[in-house]
């Protein structure tokens, strides 16, 4: 079909024949990221970037971070942590421990000092998985002792897209944190400082194969006295657009899994491509992605990434068009009505919240 021969096109223009992500040997001139990439909404990787970063040698030291942060000019400094039972936040789980519906779980957060962050993201044995991060422009915000250690922006960058970043982020997390496939309205410049990064990509164009749904969305809450997670769905009741792929399904279900995705299993294979430290990925904006890792000695990984703008342009319009187009997707559920179903029925908060293990 026509949508089909759409998406092996775009494979063809976004890696050529060599089927893979390109790698640049060091930083483009903006002309060439702006005409070689940007515009073509063509991801890359680009060694020798960051070389000069002091970050590269002394966020790998414990002591360092530590007392940096705790020195900040800020009486109490914190720092926001994520916590999940699985190390999936902002992802799919099931809404009960006895129905199989899936809501859209953001993590708990919690605001602590940062020696206390570092012991939690060590703790692998824990029952949650802890992960430093907050996508409001947290580095400038809550790491701002660190800056010294990193550019404020990719210069290259910020030549050929016109302006600076919109927002800043650093990510501290161990090998069981996961994200999810989503994409994101922004032109991402994604460094990797300690550990390493590997990404599955899929352009705008293979939307139909995301299995994008509407799920109820909800929160997690971690109980420091029964040391359990509850997941408690927003009041009032919204939905969220979500990917419904899980592209490393496993267990007894994978099978299972894999047929009521035939659009993704059986079509063309993302691109994987893993960020070594001292090492950018552009990710073009609205291109989909899901990204595990791996830890350095200490058991971490660092790293950094500033969100340009995106131009809401032809190419926005052009997503919005295929996106309407009908396409097999997955068969229809009584999602949205069990859920406001249970909202109507169950008065009391309490009965609203489900364990989560």
């Amino acid at each position: 079909m026509e949508i089909e021969t759409l998406w092996e096109e775009v494979r063809e223009l976004s890696l050529g024949l060599s089927g893979e992500v390109e790698r640049l040997n060091s930083p483009p001139t903006p002309i060439q990221f702006l005409r070689d990439f940007v515009s073509q909404n063509k991801p890359c990787i680009i060694s020798n970037a960051i070389n000069h970063w002091p970050a590269l040698s002394n966020w790998s030291n414990d002591s360092y971070l530590i007392k940096s942060l705790s020195s900040s000019s800020s009486s109490d400094p914190l720092v926001s942590v994520h916590l999940t039972p699985n190390g999936r936040a902002d992802a799919l789980a099931p809404l009960t421990k006895a129905n199989d519906s899936l809501c859209f779980a953001s993590a708990h957060v919690q605001h602590m000092p940062f020696p206390e962050a570092l012991s939690l993201i060590s703790s692998t044995g824990s029952n949650f998985v802890a992960y430093a991060q907050q996508q409001n422009d947290c580095f400038r915000l809550e790491y701002s002792a660190l800056s010294p250690d990193c550019d404020a922006n990719i210069p290259w960058a910020s030549d050929a897209l016109g302006c600076l970043p919109e927002a800043v982020n650093l990510w501290i997390g161990n090998h069981l944190s996961e994200t999810s496939f989503h994409k994101d309205h922004y032109e991402n410049l994604y460094a990797v400082v300690t550990g390493r990064k590997h990404f599955l990509l899929l352009p705008p164009t293979d939307v139909h194969r995301m299995y994008i749904r509407d799920y109820p969305a909800a929160q997690y809450l971690y109980s420091q006295d029964t040391k359990d997670f509850t997941l408690e769905l927003d009041k009032p009741l919204r939905y969220v657009p979500w990917c419904s792929v899980n592209p490393y399904p496993s267990g007894k279900n994978k099978v299972e899994e894999m047929e009521k995705f035939p659009l993704f299993f059986q079509g063309p294979k993302p691109f994987e491509c893993t960020i070594n430290p001292g090492e950018i990925l552009y990710l073009p904006s609205m291109w989909f992605h899901h990204v595990r890792q791996s830890p350095d000695d200490n058991g971490r990984v660092i790293a950094v990434n500033y969100w340009y703008d995106m131009q809401f342009d032809i190419k926005y319009a052009y997503f919005n068009f295929l996106q309407s187009i009908h396409y097999p997707v997955l068969k229809s559920t009584v999602l949205k009505i069990e859920c406001e179903d249970q909202l109507k029925t169950n008065s009391s908060e309490d009965e609203l919240c489900a364990g989560v293990s």
